[in-house]
Order: structure tokens, then C-alpha cells, then sequence
């Protein structure tokens, strides 16, 4: 890995709708609960909470020249990412994603409109060859289309940047099946991994997680690391393996959680620390995200980070 050099980070930006219930969810009638919005998208989660973490970060997305839109750009730019090669779609609808949670903040259902991630295709991405050809990681999120996903690892690859790509929901994960040779780390929950890898294991099988996390580096990822939510994460690389439990936590909104973990292990690699440290440094950033309303936490910083290290 390079040593210096900002991380550029490719996928979505995009509004979040998001409704917690305040009794058990009736299906084909409303309940009361607390209905609200955020600014989400993995790819944008992700650059936002390395931004905070003081990690030069460079945002390629599409988004459109409505207000959604000019919100995203706003807020990215004030957290200290740098928006200056996003492209602003005219006429199009900037991206929204709708969770309804369940009770105790766990994601019951979602819906994506990510129409306008269409618009990063091949050309735009080779017209930024020098962005690649200076970034020290890149990261991912498997929005991008089959063509822009080929042609974004293929820059990576001529410039010797590694890619650590977060398959974002078991649908898109299919999209890196066919790359995971030239991906340096994968971040996948149970669902995503179970169709990365073909394996079918519980998310408190720990030691079936495990071995899945292992399947994935013969399969080609560097570093696999698996999300068991409640249950931990398990972690693989060639020369490695291992466990770290969840810390237990009231959960307020687990949306954006995942992502804050990706964020804090890219951070822990680049700061060349060991692969267990990098681990423990994502599951107490996911567990910080869980404790807040917003999909990323606001008042993110390294020394937050490392005063949540308890495990």
C-alpha cells in the first residue's frame, strides 16, 4: 500500500427515509413509530466516516440538481470529503433508500432507487485515470453497474491500488462474484457472504462463519471479514483467522452501522496496524453508529473511536 495518497471512495450518495415502529409492525396497516431522514448510500457513508476520522477522502458518486442533491454536496463537502468530481445529473432525481426497522432498530425491510448510478460509466471513471492512479485504497460499493465495476478494477489493478469493496445487499453482491481475485477486502454480513461464497451457515455459527471468512481468501479476496451482528465478526486473511465478539450495546438505528465498520478498518490499514486491531477498531465504530439516530455519527473522531475499543 502506497503510503500516501487520499482513498477514493465509489458508489452511492443518496437520501435515507427511514421508519422505527413503536409496537410490532402489522402488515397492511400503519402503527405509530418515528419516521425520519438522513443522508446515506454506502460509498457515501463510508467517505464521510473516514473524513472524520482525519483520512484525505476523494467522493466519486452521481447525484441530481435537486435539493436532495444539493444537501449531499453540501454536508460531504462540510465533513471535509472532496466532492470537486462528483457528477450533478441535470433533471434527474438524486437516490433514495427506505428502511422500515423493527422495534429494537434492526433493519426489517428496504427499498433502493438507485436509477442514477447509471450515470458512472466507463468514460467517467477513465477520464479520472489520475485520481487512481494517486489514491492509496479505493473502496467500493457493488451499486456500480457490471461495466463500471470492470472498469474501476481494472484502473485499480494498472495502478496497483488495492480495493476493498462492501457487496451492500445480497442482490449486489452477486455483481463481485466474478472479481473476487482482484479484491483486497471484502465486508460482507451473512447474506452477502452466503452468496460470495456459495456456503449456507447461521449468523451464530461462528466456526461455519469462520470457515466461510477462510473460503473467501481461497477464492481470491486478501482480507475477508464477516458481519454476524449481534454475534460479532469473524476475519480471515492467508496467514490468519479469528473472532471478535459484538459489544453489547442499546441499539437506536442499526442502518449505516456496516459501513462505519469498512470505514474504520480501511482507516486501521492504512495506519498499518495488525489485522485483529483494524477488526476491533470496525466493531467499536459499528457499535458508535448503532447508539445514533444518523447514519453516520456526527461527532465521529479517532479519539471517540479508540475511547470505544472495550474489546
Amino acid at each position: 500500500m502506497k503510503e500516501e495518497g487520499h482513498v477514493l471512495v465509489i458508489g452511492a450518495a443518496n437520501l435515507d427515509v427511514k421508519g422505527r415502529p413503536e409496537t410490532a409492525l402489522v402488515r397492511g396497516s400503519s402503527v405509530p413509530g418515528v419516521i425520519q431522514s438522513s443522508l446515506g448510500g454506502v460509498a457515501r457513508n463510508i467517505a464521510e466516516n473516514l473524513a472524520r476520522l482525519e483520512v484525505e477522502t476523494v467522493l466519486l458518486t452521481s447525484v441530481g440538481d435537486d435539493d436532495a442533491g444539493a444537501r449531499i454536496l453540501g454536508q460531504a463537502a462540510g465533513s471535509g470529503i472532496d466532492i470537486s468530481e462528483v457528477l450533478i445529473s441535470e433533471g434527474q432525481r438524486t437516490g433514495a433508500y427506505m428502511a422500515l426497522l423493527a422495534e429494537d432498530g434492526a433493519l426489517d425491510i428496504a427499498m433502493d432507487d438507485m436509477g442514477i448510478l447509471t450515470n458512472l460509466t466507463p468514460a467517467y471513471f477513465e477520464e479520472r485515470y489520475t485520481l487512481f492512479r494517486n489514491a492509496r485504497v479505493v473502496a467500493i460499493d457493488a451499486n456500480l453497474t457490471p461495466e463500471a465495476l470492470e472498469t474501476v478494477l481494472t484502473l485499480c489493478q494498472e495502478n496497483e491500488v488495492p480495493v476493498c469493496a462492501e457487496p451492500t445487499s445480497n442482490l449486489l453482491a452477486e455483481r463481485l462474484c466474478p472479481h473476487l481475485s482482484r479484491l483486497h477486502m471484502a465486508t460482507p454480513n451473512v447474506p452477502e457472504a452466503q452468496v460470495m461464497c456459495g456456503d449456507v451457515f447461521a449468523e451464530a455459527d461462528r466456526e461455519a462463519a469462520q470457515a466461510a471468512a477462510a473460503h473467501l481468501v481461497a477464492l481470491g479476496v486478501d482480507v475477508a471479514i464477516i458481519t454476524l451482528g449481534k454475534h460479532g465478526v469473524v476475519y480471515a486473511d492467508a496467514e490468519t483467522k479469528g473472532h471478535v465478539p459484538a459489544i453489547q450495546t442499546y441499539v437506536v438505528d442499526s442502518i449505516g452501522a456496516g459501513d462505519a465498520q469498512a470505514a474504520a478498518i480501511i482507516f486501521g490499514l492504512i495506519e498499518d496496524l495488525p489485522l485483529d486491531e483494524c477488526v476491533r477498531l470496525g466493531v467499536a465504530a459499528a457499535t458508535l453508529t448503532l447508539r445514533t439516530q444518523e447514519t453516520v455519527r456526527p461527532d465521529l473522531s479517532i479519539d471517540l473511536l479508540y475511547d470505544a475499543l472495550t474489546i
